[in-house]
This record gives C-alpha cells, sequence and structure tokens, in this order.
C-alpha cells in the first residue's frame, strides 16, 4: 500500500504556510520509510490529480478554517471532508476540492484520506508562523505519526 502525504499552502502568506512547515519537519525528524512519499504540494491544485490518485491512502498537511482558535488541532477523515466543503477549509480550498471531486468522479479517490491541520491565525502576506500555530505544529506532527503508524508505517525519530 502507498501512502502519499501532501503539504499545502504558500509560506508566504503567514499561517498559509503549514502544511510545508509541517511536511520539512516530518521529512527531517523522522525516518521515512519505503511506502511513504512526501510531496510538496504547495498551491498546485489539479497538477496533485494524478499523484492522488496513485496513491493509496493520502494524508493532507494544511490549514484548516474550522471556527476554532488559531493552533488548535483539526483532523478531517475522508466522509467528513465533503461537509466542509461548503466552507473554506484553507486559503487554496477551492483547488483542493476540484482536485478530490475529479479524483472521486473518475473512481480513483483513495479510499483511506485524513486531513490533518491546524486552525489559522493569519493568513496574510508575511513570511512565517504565528506563534500560535507555531506552537500547534509538534502536537499536529504526533497526530500525523499517530495516523502514519495507524496505517501500518513505522517511522523511528532521528535524533
Amino acid at each position: 500500500m502507498s501512502t502519499l502525504v501532501i503539504g499545502l499552502g504558500n509560506p508566504l502568506m503567514g499561517d498559509d504556510g503549514l502544511g510545508l512547515a509541517a511536511l520539512g519537519r516530518l521529512g527531517s525528524e523522522w525516518v521515512v520509510p519505503p511506502g511513504i512519499r512526501l510531496l510538496d504540494g504547495g498551491t498546485w491544485g489539479l497538477q496533485l490529480l494524478p499523484h492522488i490518485e496513485d496513491a493509496d491512502r493520502v494524508l493532507l498537511l494544511d490549514v484548516i478554517e474550522a471556527g476554532e482558535a488559531p493552533g488548535r488541532l483539526v483532523v478531517l477523515e475522508r466522509d467528513a471532508l465533503p461537509r466542509f466543503f461548503a466552507h473554506k477549509l484553507s486559503p487554496h480550498e477551492i483547488d483542493l476540492r476540484d482536485v478530490l471531486a475529479l479524483a472521486e468522479l473518475r473512481g480513483r479517490l483513495p479510499g483511506e484520506l485524513v486531513a490533518i491541520g491546524l486552525q489559522p491565525g493569519v493568513v496574510t502576506f508575511s513570511p512565517g508562523l504565528t506563534p500560535e500555530v507555531e506552537a500547534g505544529v509538534t502536537p499536529m506532527l504526533e497526530a500525523v505519526i499517530a495516523r502514519l503508524e495507524a496505517w501500518g508505517h513505522v517511522l523511528p525519530r532521528i535524533c
């Protein structure tokens, strides 16, 4: 089973850079075994479609607008994702919504799909994460590792 972990976002837009920051830490602080592919999805939009369709499992790392306090952990399972499409998941949610809808229409949306992220505080032109979101990256990565382990992967910590 192949697992794809996609970091999404724009690091020039404040907390929107969370997905890429978390992906970078995952790749540098844990040994990523064969069977897991890390992908810097940035703001690729529909260009993500073939990567998503080729995976058995997909884990999305991103800011998720859920009306919570900034930095709060948000986990959306595959079945819950459509309910959030009426609301903005993230600043590039329309592209992600289109990619997932198209993969599902084509019958190629992975059976296991989850988005793990944090509630953003500031998503405007500014480099770096807000302190609230920065403080939430470690608990977010703990949730990511727990999910990957639940999917049968072993990721030893580097150090």
